[in-house]
């Protein structure tokens, strides 16, 4: 008998759980649903969580995350949310990634070309796009480098998205024998020194200045140096170490100069972009890089031959600089004004601003600007780039 009062006893928690269970699982079947959305529509790379499309619902979101939005197309986006039952439910909705940004075309009103020039005029002009790596690019019109004169043309590129941009230019062919080279206003350091005398005034050097004499940098108040630690021979190539940099960084130590680096990178993927850093953390981990590292990009005119997005370059400088931040350094992006504002979209690091000027119309953040190449100093035979620090 004792035997049976307990497997009645075990049974009748059985039925209790069993019917607690389908009750459970009938209140979440007939939960009532009550969720309006936003405009589904998203422009690619836009971060958006997943409540921005909401807009309104009948509780809580649990895991309220930022949504995928690399690739095109239409996307489930799946969540949960505890609703006013205090019951968990699970939803989802559709989503339709866009891209509604023209291509990026990069040529003045008057672009001029030497006599004779070997490469394909679409090739030089940069032709890039926000998402497609290799967009449609062509040029309107007839002209003949073989030949001097002007020529009023007009470059078309497109995108997969059927986004369209157009630019009429006039190109020259001229005879380079003929063009005499302006000679650019010399800036004194002195002088930069006089008018940013609240801010450190420092310089950036590289093998192109020979053999620097620290001791009057340092007699003449330079602050600090930038001093490029090396590149690679074009994309793909061999690590090169800047010929004068151990030279460079030993002596502006020695003068108590405080020093950051820069690579001048030819990086074309995530993978070569933090080899780059790799490298240039071995070539400085003896020495004191208080400044920190910095990023230098800038083959543009060979831009189109790298079959890469904007995005991608960004993400690129963004590898990066992520793997100089995990070794312990400052790290920030070099880059002059125009690109800095049609091309990066850095947001997480330092800028080093290049605008060759008196007074920048620049209006993003910047810690460095580079505001000359031609400048003069004692120490050094010819010129220099002069750069204010921002603290």
């Amino acid at each position: 008998m004792n035997n049976k009062r307990v497997l009645i006893v075990l049974l009748s928690i059985l039925l209790i759980l069993i019917i607690g269970v389908s009750i459970h699982f009938y209140r979440i079947k007939h939960a009532r649903v009550d969720i309006t959305y936003n405009d589904l529509v998203v422009e690619v790379y836009e971060k958006r969580h997943v409540s921005s499309f909401i807009k309104s619902i009948n509780g809580k979101i649990i895991d309220d995350y930022i949504i995928d939005s690399d690739s095109l197309g239409k996307k489930n986006i799946s969540f949960q949310y505890i609703n006013t039952d205090n019951i968990k439910v699970t939803s989802s909705f559709d989503i339709k990634v866009v891209d509604k940004t023209a291509p990026l075309i990069w040529v003045s009103d008057t672009y001029s070309l030497g006599v004779g020039s070997k490469r394909s005029l679409t090739d030089l002009i940069l032709c890039g796009d926000n998402y497609d790596k290799k967009p449609k690019c062509y040029i309107e019109g007839d002209y003949d480098l073989n030949k001097i004169g002007k020529y009023d043309l007009v470059i078309h590129a497109s995108d997969s998205s059927k986004n369209k941009t157009s630019k009429s230019f006039t190109l020259n062919v001229y005879n380079p024998k003929n063009v005499k080279s302006k000679e650019r206003e010399t800036v004194y350091f002195s002088d930069v020194l006089e008018k940013y005398k609240n801010n450190k005034v420092g310089l950036d050097l590289s093998k192109w200045q020979g053999n620097v004499d620290f001791s009057k940098l340092s007699q003449a108040g330079v602050s600090f140096v930038i001093l490029r630690v090396g590149s690679t021979r074009g994309n793909g190539g061999e690590y090169v170490l800047d010929e004068m940099f151990k030279k460079n960084i030993s002596e502006a130590l020695k003068y108590k100069i405080p020093v950051g680096v820069y690579f001048y990178s030819y990086a074309s993927n995530i993978k070569e972009a933090r080899n780059d850093a790799r490298w240039v953390i071995k070539q400085i981990k003896d020495y004191k890089v208080k400044l920190g590292v910095s990023f230098d990009w800038e083959d543009w005119s060979y831009f189109n031959s790298y079959n890469i997005s904007f995005h991608d370059l960004n993400e690129i400088s963004n590898a990066f600089m992520e793997e100089i931040s995990k070794a312990k350094y400052k790290t920030m992006l070099y880059s002059s004004k125009n690109y800095l504002e049609l091309i990066w979209n850095n947001k997480k690091y330092d800028t080093w601003l290049a605008h060759y000027t008196d007074k920048t119309n620049y209006l993003g953040k910047y810690k460095y600007w580079q505001i000359c190449d031609t400048g003069r100093v004692d120490g050094i035979n010819g010129n220099v780039d002069i750069d204010i620090m921002y603290e």
